[in-house]
This record gives C-alpha cells, structure tokens and sequence, in this order.
C-alpha cells in the first residue's frame, strides 16, 4: 500500500495543474467577454453611422451650403447686437477688420461678374441694350464747342427756338452708326433661330421633343436601319 505521505505528495502535484487550467479558462472567458463588449460597441457605432447616413442622404442637395449660410447670419445678427449696445455703426465696424488684400479681391471678383441675369422681357432687354450702347459712346469736346459756337443762344433752345432739320451731322458720327448697326447685325446673325418648318418632309413625331429624339436617332443609326425602312415603306418587311 502507498504510504500517506506519497497520496499528499500527488494531491499537491496536481493542485498546480488544476490552477493553471483555471487561470487559462478565466484568462479565455475574460477574452471572450471583451471580444463580445467590442462587437456590441462596434454594432452601436455602425448603427449610428447608418442612421447619421440616411438622414444626410434624406437633407436637400445644398443643406450644407444653407447651414453655413444660416450660421453666418446668426454671427451677424449676434455682431450687430453687440454693436448696437455699445452705440456703433455695424457697417464700419466691418469694414475696419476687412483687410486691403480681401477688399482688393472682391472688388476685382465684383468687376469679372457678369450683371446680366438673362432675358425677363422685353423691356429690361431694351434697357439693358440702351445701357450698353451709352457707355460705348465717348463725348467729342472739340465737337461740343465747335456746335456751341456756332449755334450762338440757339445752343440753349427754349420754346421759341426752332432746330429742327438744322443740324447735319458729320460724316465722321454717320460712319461710327453704320459701323455700330453693322455690328449688332453680325451679332444677331449668330443668335440661335427656329428652324423654319418644312411642309414637305415626313412627320414621323408626335411634338417636337419627339421630333428631336428621331432626328438624334437618324444621325446615329439611320444608315443601320435605312434597309429596315425601305422594307416597311414597300410592306416587304417579314
């Protein structure tokens, strides 16, 4: 029979491999709990991307745009309150932080601008066609004074005064209108026109958005279906 003292040598022995085995276990659970933590914390955060993502996906094209425009007037209003507490002018407060460099490029971005906004009727495009040719024209002093010298009081017309059919203008200024109506012509004639419609070509549209779609489709594939039509307008097709 094993004496007592080797049966407490063997417990002893094998207590260690029991711990070890217990330490590791814990060890893998305590890896297990973390990997499981992180995945429930990865799982909120994608699902908060997603959430972010379809309300941003939702938001007009140009809500950033308009955000930041809204901020801006937001400081701005905050600014002329501040300024209308302490008795100043909010315009010149401004203009005193504007630096030379930044007031030198807007002045030079407003000059590249392009003030037409396009045709709004016929009014505005005379207007605005009167304007141009004025700032065109450049006055001729020496003419001035010559006409006021030879017009005498008569330079002055008042009620009585009668000019009419007197003043025959120079060859130079009839040259400088024909040159300028020449001009517009030449402008006009490269203005897009509507073509002229023609009575004696196939209708084959129904609008002219249609009449359009067939004649992009004729240019592109009409020499591959040309055959196919020819067949159909005979009544030879299969």
């Amino acid at each position: 029979m094993r004496s007592r003292p080797e049966v407490s040598e063997a417990v002893s022995a094998e207590e260690p491999t029991e711990t070890m085995a217990s330490q590791k276990r814990e060890e893998r659970l305590r890896k297990f709990r973390d990997l499981h933590f992180k995945r429930n914390e990865a799982r909120k955060l994608n699902h908060q991307e997603v959430v972010e993502e379809d309300k941003r996906l939702k938001l007009p094209s140009n809500w950033e745009a308009k955000k930041a425009r809204l901020e801006y007037e937001l400081v701005v209003d905050q600014k002329k309150k501040e300024c209308a507490a302490q008795g100043e002018d909010y315009e010149r407060v401004t203009l005193l932080e504007v630096s030379a460099e930044d007031a030198d490029r807007w002045e030079r971005k407003k000059k590249k601008k392009n003030p037409d906004p396009g045709f709004a009727g016929y009014a505005e495009a005379q207007l605005r066609q009167y304007q141009r040719l004025t700032k065109q024209i450049r006055p001729d002093m020496e003419g001035y004074e010559r006409q006021k010298q030879e017009c005498g009081e008569d330079f002055h017309p008042t009620s009585n005064s009668l000019l009419h059919g007197t003043h025959v203008p120079s060859r130079e200024a009839i040259d400088r209108m024909q040159e300028d109506v020449e001009k517009q012509i030449e402008k006009r004639s490269k203005y897009s026109r509507r073509r002229a419609y023609n009575d004696d070509a196939d209708i084959d549209y129904i609008n002219e958005r249609n009449a359009k779609f067939n004649k992009k489709a004729e240019r592109f594939y009409g020499k591959y279906t040309a055959e196919i039509k020819q067949n159909l307008e005979r009544g030879t097709a299969v």
